[in-house]
């Protein structure tokens, strides 16, 4: 297997692995401009716009009066998909719904012995807009992207979501992303695409209510549209490129090692995948099973290109230097595929999700565990977190002054607006107390 072969010694070798994978983040300036111009004729021209950029892109028959698809429609999918399936996509909803509840937090009051009241009011957002990506010409559907997107949006309280994604060719949506709508209680779908969908949730057309909070994941164009209206709507995240890193020792299966990495390969070439591990043998192995497994994939060229140019297995001299390099990483996932995952857990500073032991791939987590799979990436980690309940959720302080707090601290306030400059401001509370 074309993969790369390091060696990770102490932080000095840091540097050249860390250029390495700075390269994954080059921004494409072209792709500013054209995002630019789409999201000034959307604001301009509305569904127009929109109709006219499906067409180019999606559907060559498209029209606007179709841009909402009918709330029967999508309760109709359910029914259409397997049994079976429905089945599974509702646990697997019910899973991550009662993760994400235990993110709930609670507006908290507390009162003074003179009376003034002081807190924090946690309030859901109004209205939020989920982006779902239609995959290969509709036909690879990321169901689990909506999922993980509505739940904690629900479970915040949000009372109104809408949700865009690209229509097929023949002008419908794949009926599993209807489906999973339905089974989510959604009743409100666009069909529209790319960073023209983006910039309709963001700035509303005639027919699209324009929303708070965008979430969901994306191409290039849909991160570039996401970035450009940070400021003037929320947003879940700027992700790159997924990735993975394994720190893993002599117990670990090199097997499932190279099936793990895979599993993040076959997203996109510019996917990476890392092992970290102390055992030379251990690595040695799992570069042939790469080989052999990554051969027999469906998507083995876009694994293959992945492990080329992002791919790495890297042995350090011990687990201490491991988990140095880990978190210097500071990955999207992390496998800790070693005989004690909980020793090691302390250690582990930077990391978007942790799966800890031999029997905790990576995948679970993206479709059926419950914690969230949308994860910062591209070392973000570092100061961001997974997506939570808390990014449909905006907190107001709440200050009840009582007239002896006035009284007692007025003149301390005032000296400090003063201190400031801002007579205005000393004088707002002296007429309270003088």
């Amino acid at each position: 297997m074309d993969c790369r072969q390091l060696t990770y010694e102490a932080r000095k070798d840091w540097n050249e692995i860390a250029s390495w994978l700075g390269a994954r983040k080059d921004p494409d300036a072209k792709v500013d401009g054209i995002v630019r111009d789409i999201l000034n004729n959307v604001r301009a021209r509305g569904d127009e716009a929109l109709a006219e950029y499906t067409r180019k892109f999606d559907c060559d028959t498209f029209d606007a009066a179709t841009l909402r698809v009918p709330a029967d429609g999508i309760l109709a999918a359910v029914d259409e998909i397997p049994e079976e399936d429905a089945a599974i996509l509702a646990e697997a909803i019910e899973r991550i719904r009662a993760f994400h509840l235990n993110q709930k937090e609670k507006s908290w009051w507390t009162t003074g012995e003179d009376g003034t009241v002081l807190g924090q009011m946690v309030r859901p957002v109004d209205r939020v807009g989920l982006y779902v990506p239609g995959g290969q010409g509709g036909e690879t559907p990321l169901i689990s992207s909506l999922i993980m997107n509505a739940v904690p949006a629900q479970v915040a309280g949000v009372e109104s979501i809408a949700v865009t994604s690209p229509p097929r060719k023949d002008g419908t949506l794949n009926p599993y992303i209807l489906a999973t709508a339905g089974l989510l209680g959604l009743d409100e779908i666009y069909l529209a695409g790319s960073a023209w969908a983006i910039a309709a949730l963001a700035f509303g057309t005639r027919t699209i209510a324009p929303c708070d909070v965008l979430a969901g994941p994306g191409n290039i164009f849909v991160a570039t549209a996401k970035a450009q209206l940070i400021g003037q709507v929320g947003i879940d995240m700027v992700a790159g490129p997924s990735e993975i890193a394994i720190l893993a020792d002599e117990s670990a299966n090199p097997a499932w090692l190279a099936a793990d990495m895979l599993s993040q390969a076959e997203h996109d070439p510019l996917a990476a995948a890392i092992l970290v591990t102390p055992d030379a043998g251990l690595a040695a192995k799992v570069l042939q099973e790469l080989d052999t497994r990554c051969a027999a994939l469906p998507r083995c060229e876009i694994a293959a290109k992945s492990l080329k140019d992002w791919g790495a297995v890297i042995t350090v001299p011990d687990m201490k230097a491991g988990t140095e390099l880990v978190n210097l990483l500071a990955p999207e996932h992390l496998e800790l595929a070693v005989a004690d995952p909980w020793g090691l857990l302390g250690s582990i500073r930077h990391a978007g999700a942790i799966f800890m032991g031999h029997n905790s791939p990576e995948p679970v987590g993206d479709y059926f565990a419950g914690p969230n799979h949308v994860l910062p990436t591209l070392r973000t980690v570092r100061f961001s977190s997974a997506l939570s309940v808390q990014n449909f959720c905006k907190k107001s302080s709440v200050i009840a002054a009582s007239p002896s707090y006035v009284a007692e601290h007025g003149a301390k306030i005032a000296r400090l607006a003063r201190l400031e400059g801002l007579e205005a401001h000393a004088r707002s509370v002296e007429t309270r107390f003088k």
